[in-house]
């Protein structure tokens, strides 16, 4: 496809495009590109088999094979980075199937996915608290080349848009999880003096991890991700006034230290129905929102589109619960025509994507449906 020009456009011009809230020369795409619009395992295997894509070297998402689903899918972004497994004692492998990551979180694998089964924090106290081994924020020095060296070879081998994928947990999610959910909901609710330690020491950890990371990939990087659950299919985990109280202090921080050692946008992922929090989380500093779950209360595009479009690019937005599984493809591609006509109404301000990770019931069809009504090819080549 070509601009008005006839010239078709590079992922950095269809990106520029798209913050311009101009005409790109096709929707701004994002399959597979990050770890939050991936494909589980079990996808990955069937698109693989769907597109007669050799596998012989590995499934990861860096290899030649993956890459290649990149290209086919016409995905403008590139990802570079990850969490950082921090140092801790806690860290341990119990089984193959059962394991302690290094805040104490137990998961195991169960129905085809790691779920958490025990919470380190679960029945402490403000002296427990304080007396809780956290991880050492720090990053080893061979990780931070070799993200560095990536996003240098991003930036300047190749077109594409370089996304740093967030190095820390979001800061309401990894107290719910160190915590249990019931715990942390209850202690935001009678504790608030437990919750602001608990965050007061959580920031502090993701400030030095922010500044070392951000210090190596930062110059080389267009966008960084962050990821924070902060909605339910209904509406919001927690009241806008407790959000604005307890979280968008901490949330706002983190953003503005990133920022100021990373020039670059701020793309934050929270599924479910957030509109009640979408002001503050404007005023906190993201400037794009994903995943867009337009299947949630509250969550209509046309709504967010009028009320937000100025301020927020949207990312995201076809539906994995429903549509990507069980429906057909025609019924994909009318979707995505409704959705491109709604969010990138006026010109730009969308990236079509889907609104998580694509799971093992997804059909291979679906994306390829997607594919060919955005790029007009669902072959194979790069």
């Amino acid at each position: 496809m070509a601009d008005k020009k006839g010239q078709t456009m590079t992922p950095r011009q269809r990106w520029d495009a798209v913050l311009a809230r101009e005409n790109p020369d096709r929707p701004c795409i994002d399959f597979g590109g990050l770890s939050l619009t991936g494909f589980n395992t079990v996808f990955r295997e069937k698109l693989y088999a769907y597109l007669g894509i050799d596998v012989s070297g590995g499934i990861d998402r860096e290899g030649e094979a993956y890459e290649q689903v990149l290209r086919w899918a016409g995905t403008d972004v590139r990802g570079v980075g990850s969490i950082i497994d921090l140092h801790s004692a806690l860290t341990e492998t119990v089984s193959v199937t059962c394991r302690m990551d290094c805040w104490g979180v137990r998961r195991e694998f169960l129905h085809g996915n790691w779920q958490i089964t025990g919470s380190p924090l679960k029945e402490a106290s403000i002296e427990d608290l304080e007396a809780f081994p956290w991880p050492l924020p720090r990053i080893d020095d061979a990780t931070l080349r070799g993200f560095e060296e990536r996003a240098k070879y991003l930036r300047e081998e190749t077109p594409y848009v370089v996304v740093a994928e967030h190095p820390v947990l979001g800061i309401l999610e990894l107290m719910c999880w160190m915590c249990g959910y019931e715990t942390a909901f209850l202690k935001m609710a009678m504790d608030t003096d437990f919750v602001m330690r608990f965050f007061d020491r959580y920031l502090s950890i993701q400030s030095e991890i922010i500044d070392a990371y951000y210090t190596a990939v930062g110059p080389y990087c267009d966008i960084t991700t962050s990821g924070d659950d902060f909605g339910t299919q209904n509406g919001p985990l927690i009241s806008p006034a407790m959000f604005r109280e307890l979280v968008a202090p901490y949330f706002r921080e983190r953003i503005e230290r990133t920022k100021s050692v990373a020039d670059c946008l701020y793309w934050h992922h929270s599924c479910g129905s957030v509109t009640a929090l979408l002001d503050d989380i404007v005023e906190c500093g993201v400037d794009i929102l994903n995943p867009v779950q337009v299947s949630a209360d509250g969550m209509d595009p046309s709504i967010l589109k009028n009320r937000w479009g100025d301020k927020l690019v949207f990312w995201g937005g076809m539906d994995i619960q429903q549509l990507m599984n069980r429906g057909t493809p025609l019924e994909v591609a009318e979707e995505l025509r409704r959705l491109v006509s709604i969010f990138g109404a006026g010109g730009g301000g969308y990236v079509v994507a889907c609104s998580h990770e694509l799971q093992s019931d997804a059909k291979p069809e679906n994306l390829a449906a997607m594919v060919d009504v955005l790029t007009g090819t669902v072959n194979t080549d790069p």
